[in-house]
């Protein structure tokens, strides 16, 4: 048990990096891409850069395809225009000292045929409708309902796994100082691990390990551009957004960590709570417990903290790290709010989707209110 008021304020080693402290920027979808193209502006890397005293910034979940899109005004990483407008948005970070790593996004079912190549069907383990989940194709189209999806071909995995490894290669040539690969909140890798999405019967379904498979086979892949030190993980365990259900979250995610620690990634990141949903009341205890017993290196906690709970969490052992989300969106000066014991502005929630600079950078910093 750490003895520390100061413990948020601490360095951290993450892997081979040393983080400024213990104070993460979530990755938070905020639709505000370039169109068409789904290209990082001059106006993300602002964001970004007002954010760098996080101690890492987690940048928003951004598709490794055309296939892996699934809401309009998201971004990508698989073109040479997103490669250069991340790159201004790295550049942008590390001008104020900060790390920044992506988010490798693929959304599986969660996506409709006209945000798909050709108009095609989105794709899944299973073509299981998720019923009461929404998308958006424009600014102006309202939340619109998911589609039943097609069930991806076995002969197609390879190609799954070459999508993530390509979206690594080029978040490497953006600049970032690594990834995270996105396995949680209802889409694609989350979609093969839980029992509720994947009624397979080959391979890359029915028991535990083959619905743990492609998952672990996209890890490999990464691990392999990056070095596991620069490669984390998002998961849910029980987060029923987008339609998401596992029967036995403990046995599936403790198995889950235990094999990403062999792999020896340098970070999970757990969404132990969500506004958009959760199966338990609070924060899963056991599920969190199996996991901190299976995964040796560090464990990010995420899910709706306050300054308070995040310390007292990381004293009690419960945590390495803590991410913060809508918090970081209406406070850009997070960490130095927090070390103050400043008050926090609250945030905007008609904003948080698209839209222009209102409530995206123009929420004030300490210093801004002060002059």
């Amino acid at each position: 048990m750490v003895q520390n008021d100061d413990i948020l304020f601490e360095p951290f080693e993450l892997g081979d990096l040393t983080l400024r402290n213990r104070i993460l920027m979530a990755p938070l979808t905020r639709s505000r891409s370039k169109q068409p193209g789904d290209v990082p502006t001059e106006m993300n890397a602002e964001y970004y850069r007002q954010r760098a005293g996080a101690g890492l910034i987690i940048a928003e979940a951004t598709q490794v395809s055309p296939q892996g899109k699934g809401y309009a005004f998201t971004p990508g990483i698989h073109s040479e225009e997103q490669v250069e407008g991340w790159r201004r948005v790295t550049d942008a970070v590390h001008e104020e000292g900060g790390y920044i790593f992506l988010q490798l996004w693929h959304v599986g079912r969660i996506s409709h045929p006209e945000l798909q190549p050709n108009g095609n069907k989105p794709v899944a383990p299973s073509a299981i409708k998720p019923e009461g989940a929404k998308t958006y194709i424009s600014a102006d189209s309202g939340m619109i309902e998911i589609q039943t999806p097609r069930a991806l071909e076995l002969d197609e995995m390879p190609d799954i796994i070459e999508q993530f490894r390509q979206g690594a290669e080029n978040a490497k040539r953006a600049g970032f100082d690594g990834v995270e690969i996105h396995a949680a909140n209802g889409y694609l890798l989350d979609q093969f691990i839980k029992s509720g999405s994947n009624h397979r019967d080959d391979e890359y379904g029915g028991s535990l390990e083959n619905r743990l498979r492609l998952p672990l086979e996209v890890v490999a892949a990464v691990i392999d551009v990056w070095g596991a030190q620069r490669v984390g993980i998002r998961v849910s365990p029980t987060g029923s957004f987008n339609a998401m259900e596992d029967a036995d979250p403990v046995t599936t995610f403790g198995t889950f960590a235990k094999k990403l620690d062999a792999l020896k990634i340098a970070f999970i990141e757990v969404v132990e709570d969500s506004f958009q949903g959760n199966h338990v009341s609070g924060r899963p205890e056991a599920v969190i417990e199996a996991i901190r017993e299976s995964f040796t290196r560090t464990y990010i906690a995420n899910g709706g903290y306050t300054f308070n709970e995040a310390k007292q969490r990381i004293i009690d052992g419960k945590t390495d790290l803590v991410s913060f989300g809508r918090l970081f969106i209406s406070n850009p000066d997070l960490p130095e709010r927090f070390r103050l014991g400043a008050p926090l502005n609250e945030w905007d929630e008609s904003t948080f989707y698209g839209g222009d600079e209102r409530g995206y950078i123009d929420y004030p910093k300490l210093s801004d209110q002060s002059t």
